[in-house]
């Protein structure tokens, strides 16, 4: 019935309300007629003046403030609340417009007719909701019982906005039961006509007595401290577990009211909800400016690149080794941004002097971001040759063009594998970031952001655990104890170009990544949320450390030892920076190193003559023998006992 003149629906309403509002006038007018004697009032023109202007005020600021694009089987208390104020304020400029006219007698009727009219609206409205119920209602009587019962965690605004969404929508596959609150203001209560129950151990009992087949999880700003512990704690129940979604953002990045309801997933349980670092300030620093990203197709210097599109830079130049990437990624923006962006992508590799001297001179860009880099620490292991060639002397080649034509700012993309490192691939970065700080002299801003490992990256183990899921297990992981720091990737990415602007002078830059996790409790949940049962339906096996492997990463933020800056989210390192001096006589020594090692897989060599540069590079049995006492490791909980033997598996 009512779908057949929803497209009526406005002109129906505002037909209605006319003739309502006509009505209550006429009455009136009457009314006062019959009993002159009382009101003193004489028949004349000036009431049906009045009642006109009153009427045609009344409707433009209905249509001015909005009222009828309102979907009143949908209303909430604000649309009730804007038809009193476009009334009022209706009625304010009707008495305005009446005061300037001859014909002004009995205006005090103005606000009788218009109460009543208020009321009648909002009567009809309320009405209108109920009747919509109920005949919604008698239409799916005989579907209900193939409604899904579920029960709602949140009895408060988004808990009853999803609730009253499932019931109304002709749509709606799910039947709310009741809701479930740990305020136990509301418990015993009823809200939407559902009851509402405590959070505790006898609500368990409850969802499976009255078969619920689902739970849903609406609460307003839910951080993943208690979303762990709620999908923990209903994960007893052997239901489905989903969330009602906070808050969307459109297509131009404004945040909008529609909520939705999605599976949960491993970044709801494990991580932090990403934090927003942008703002006028970063992105003007930006605007106008020729952007550098090397290694600009991987998994971070895409974001990158992504963040600094958003800036309206002047030219973004995207130089990557690997064309599958930067094709990728230039494809990605040619689509978003059109002819808006000024885009250049090379390809090169940053071992290459000779090449990168070229696209310094040409494209002179004011701001680099060195993202370039080999990363897997067991592949470097292997070949730790390469590790020295491209992470450190790419990273000089790099910065040495910067400083020779006069870039402003040099981003160097740091680990926190580089704090203590244990394998050659952080002992690598460790150099870069002591080949960073040694140019306070130069005119350009060198500067080194370090951070751990981010989510979703090329190689990283979420990926990996997705697929050995998918194919029935076992999920491997290398040791039961191990610890490791995560960030989403736009959030690395947006704290990085922050730390991009605050750069002045060799400052090495620590990203605050909040707790540590437990790669066995990820491997855990990834099984759960696949609606499998760990160690039965999918096996997890432990293989042993990889070479190189340390049981956690020393990332933590020790705020009595780093700088604050302005963001709360970066510290600086209070770290001694060397001399170039210093730094060019460990430069010779890995050349020279690199030269006597020509024509040899893995010379051990290489090792010892990065321990030989990296004074902090030790082996990983040393950490890991000290990894009970240490405050990564107590802040999971755990109290590691001595390491295993290190086994040669290697695992992406």
């Amino acid at each position: 019935m009512f779908e057949k003149l929803a497209r009526f629906r406005k002109a129906i309403i505002v037909l209605f309300d006319l003739v309502c509002m006509i009505l209550i006038a006429l009455l009136f007018y009457a009314g006062t007629a019959l009993r002159d004697s009382v009101f003193h009032y004489q028949w004349s023109p000036d009431y049906l003046v009045n009642s006109a202007i009153l009427i045609g005020s009344v409707f433009l600021l209905r249509f001015l403030t909005r009222v009828y694009s309102n979907i009143w089987r949908y209303a909430n208390t604000s649309s009730y609340v804007w038809i009193l104020l476009s009334d009022a304020a209706g009625t304010l400029l009707a008495i305005a417009i009446s005061l300037l006219t001859p014909y002004h007698k009995g205006i005090w009727l103005f606000l009788v007719v218009a109460v009543f009219n208020s009321l009648l609206t909002l009567a009809s409205r309320f009405c209108y909701t109920i009747l919509y119920k109920w005949l919604n209602n008698r239409e799916e009587k005989g579907s209900e019982t193939h409604r899904i019962p579920v029960a709602i965690v949140g009895a408060g605004r988004v808990g009853a906005l999803l609730a009253q969404e499932l019931t109304i929508s002709k749509k709606s596959n799910y039947q709310p039961a009741f809701f479930i609150d740990r305020d136990r203001g509301k418990v015993g209560n009823r809200v939407r006509g559902l009851k509402v129950y405590a959070e505790d151990e006898e609500v368990l009992n409850l969802i499976r007595e009255n078969g619920i087949a689902e739970i849903f999880i609406a609460l307003n700003g839910l951080d993943s401290e208690r979303a762990s512990e709620l999908y923990r704690f209903y994960s007893r129940t052997d239901c489905k577990i989903k969330i009602y979604d906070s808050p969307l953002r459109d297509v131009n990045g404004t945040e909008t009211d529609r909520r939705s309801l999605r599976e949960f997933q491993i970044e709801d349980l494990l991580f932090r909800k990403p934090i927003e670092v942008g703002g006028e300030e970063l992105t003007s620093f930006y605007t106008g400016k020729t952007v550098l990203v090397t290694g600009g197709g991987g998994s971070i210097g895409s974001e990158i690149c992504r963040q600094i599109a958003k800036c309206n830079p002047g030219h973004l130049v995207i130089l990557d080794i690997y064309e599958n990437n930067a094709y990728d990624i230039q494809q990605e923006l040619i689509r978003t941004y059109g002819e808006a962006l000024r885009l250049t992508v090379l390809i090169a590799s940053v071992r290459d002097r000779v090449r990168m001297e070229a696209i310094f001179k040409e494209y002179r860009p004011q701001i680099v971001f060195h993202a370039a880099a080999h990363k897997h620490v067991p592949l470097m292991e292997n070949n730790g040759a390469e590790a020295i060639k491209n992470n450190i002397f790419g990273t000089k080649n790099t910065a040495d063009m910067a400083e020779k034509y006069g870039a402003e700012k040099f981003i160097l993309i740091s680990t926190d594998k580089a704090v203590n490192p244990t394998n050659i691939m952080g002992a690598s970065k460790r150099m870069c970031e002591m080949l960073i700080q040694c140019r306070t002299d130069s005119k350009t801003s060198f500067a080194a952001v370090r951070f751990g490992n981010v989510l979703g990256s090329n190689g990283s183990v979420i990926p990996l655990f997705r697929r050995q899921i998918e194919q029935g297990g076992p999920v491997t992981i290398t040791d039961k104890r191990i610890i490791r720091y995560f960030m989403t990737i736009p959030e690395a990415s947006q704290l990085v170009i922050r730390a991009g602007m605050m750069a002045k002078s060799g400052e090495l830059f620590v990203l605050d990544m909040g707790k540590p996790v437990r790669i066995y409790d990820l491997a855990v949940n990834m099984i759960r949320l696949s609606g499998l049962v760990p160690g039965e339906d999918i096996q997890i096996k432990e293989i042993g450390l990889r070479p190189g492997e340390k049981l956690y990463e020393e990332l933590l933020i020790k705020t009595e030892k780093m700088t604050k800056t302005s963001n709360q989210m970066i510290f600086i390192e209070a770290d001694r920076p060397l001399t170039r001096g210093e730094v060019d006589q460990r430069l010779e020594l890995l050349e020279k190193a690199l030269k006597e090692t020509e024509g040899t897989t893995n010379s051990p060599k290489i090792v010892r003559v990065m321990r030989q540069v990296v004074p902090t590079y030790v082996d990983p049995a040393v950490i890991n023998a000290k990894a009970a006492e240490a405050e990564e490791m107590k802040q999971c909980g755990q109290a590691a006992k001595p390491t295993q033997k290190v086994v040669g598996t290697v695992l992406s």
